[in-house]
């Protein structure tokens, strides 16, 4: 770390807190979209919208995802208790999913690699956020196939912001790797329904390679795309071998776009030469 242990280990508390805010937004925000849709769909319908307690990012508390009983704080510290209660719930004995941990985890080892490389300046709270916006994306995508506006427009416009007041990328090339990155898939999207008839992938995909883009500037999406695509590929006749998955299943690409992002961030120069290179 640059600074030894003095700022590794709060630090690796600090991300681990991250961690658990992310699983926050990963099991909230879906359902958060789901009522608000239904609400809009009711009043354009003239139906009355009926009265429900108040569920967002903040409240209800964190509680029980099975038997929904309120979690005391002192049993909701990241990683920790998972491991302390054996990943069951202390209330109601059910077993609680080992992908909290693992989003926390991520969200540590994730960051603390940005901290090592960038260390302790400005950008690095813009990598770092780059960061988990991908992670809760990835996830996101996993469960639900979505990738929400609500995150994918504000990571697009947080790069073209960075873009402007850091020297990573220039203003220049981090438009151009927005326009660059909708675009591509834009048109993939457009010729794949043009042969085949059916939609090949969400317009989400399309806004998460416009952000990584304007982070990243155009010169890395090659190196992006290709990952993307190589690990969805393996992704997809691993899970069709195991028939867990049929060929006409449709599969999440924001998992695939999330990790050629970071590992894109992370080896930047290296990918967008090896990309070029084979192109």
């Amino acid at each position: 770390m640059p600074d030894g242990w003095s700022l590794g280990i709060p630090a690796t508390v600090l991300f681990l807190v991250a961690g658990s805010f992310l699983n926050v937004v990963i099991f909230r925000l879906p359902r958060m979209l789901e009522r608000q849709w239904g609400d809009e769909a009711r009043e354009l319908l003239h139906i009355a919208v009926p009265a429900r307690p108040r569920f967002d990012l903040v409240r209800p508390g964190s509680r029980c995802p099975l038997c929904e009983h309120p979690i005391a704080p002192w049993l909701n510290v990241p990683l920790a208790s998972w491991i302390a209660l054996r990943g069951r719930c202390r209330y109601c004995g059910g077993r609680i999913s080992v992908r909290y941990p693992i989003v926390e985890a991520l969200a540590a080892v994730l960051g603390l690699v940005v901290l090592q490389a960038w260390g302790l300046q400005w950008i690095t709270v813009g990598w770092l956020l780059f960061t988990w916006s991908l992670l809760a994306l990835a996830f996101i995508d996993l469960d639900t196939h979505l990738l929400p506006d609500q995150i994918t427009l504000p990571l697009l416009w947080g790069g073209l912001v960075a873009g402007v007041l850091s020297d990573h990328v220039t203003p220049v090339d981090a438009i151009a790797g927005a326009a660059l990155g909708y675009g591509v898939l834009w048109t993939l999207y457009w010729a794949f329904r043009w042969v085949t008839g059916r939609e090949g992938m969400g317009h989400g995909d399309f806004k998460l390679l416009a952000a990584i883009g304007a982070w990243l500037g155009w010169q890395a999406l090659p190196a992006v795309v290709l990952i993307a695509s190589t690990l969805g590929l393996a992704w997809a006749v691993v899970a069709i071998l195991l028939r867990t998955m049929r060929r006409q299943d449709p599969m999440p690409f924001g998992p695939f776009l999330a990790a050629g992002g970071w590992l894109g961030l992370v080896f930047r120069e290296e990918l967008t030469l090896f990309a070029f290179a084979h192109v």
